[in-house]
């Protein structure tokens, strides 16, 4: 009697759907994870932002000015990342308050870099668009995080 080495067509179509259903279970986990790496770079981008401002307000006291000069006060190279780069920040509504619990209130909106310019993700020279889930994040005074699906 022979015995034959191999696997059965049977066999095979068995075990290239197992791969299929761990595949579609993995993958849109994995994007989701990714996506949340990515736009904790842009948060931390948003946090070295409002750091500058508190820092300018301290520096500046009364003599502050309510304006969107706080990018140009913060280190640009401290906003470039993998995935964001300066133009990707956008600071409104700084107001230093004369009363209340918060010196000053501001908004930084962080946009995904294939909708700001749709070229540099954080390099100097340039790079591809990123391609991920189009939105964006919004950081407020009080440390408030709200995020907007476009």
């Amino acid at each position: 009697m022979r015995s034959r080495k191999g696997f059965t067509l049977i066999e095979l179509m068995v075990v290239v759907l197992i791969v299929a259903v761990l595949a579609a279970v993995l993958v849109p986990m994995f994007t989701a994870r990714l996506e949340s790496a990515r736009w904790s770079e842009g948060k931390a981008g948003a946090g070295t932002i409002a750091t500058s401002i508190r820092a300018m307000v301290a520096e500046q006291g009364d003599a502050f000015e309510n304006s969107t000069d706080v990018l140009d006060y913060c280190n640009a190279e401290d906003l470039y990342g993998k995935y964001f780069n300066s133009d990707c920040y956008t600071l409104s509504g700084v107001v230093l308050q004369t009363s209340g619990n918060y010196p000053v209130t501001y908004t930084i909106q962080i946009d995904a870099p294939d909708t700001v310019t749709g070229a540099p993700n954080g390099t100097a020279g340039g790079g591809t668009a990123a391609s991920w889930n189009v939105d964006h994040w919004t950081l407020t005074h009080l440390g408030n995080w709200t995020r907007t699906m476009k």
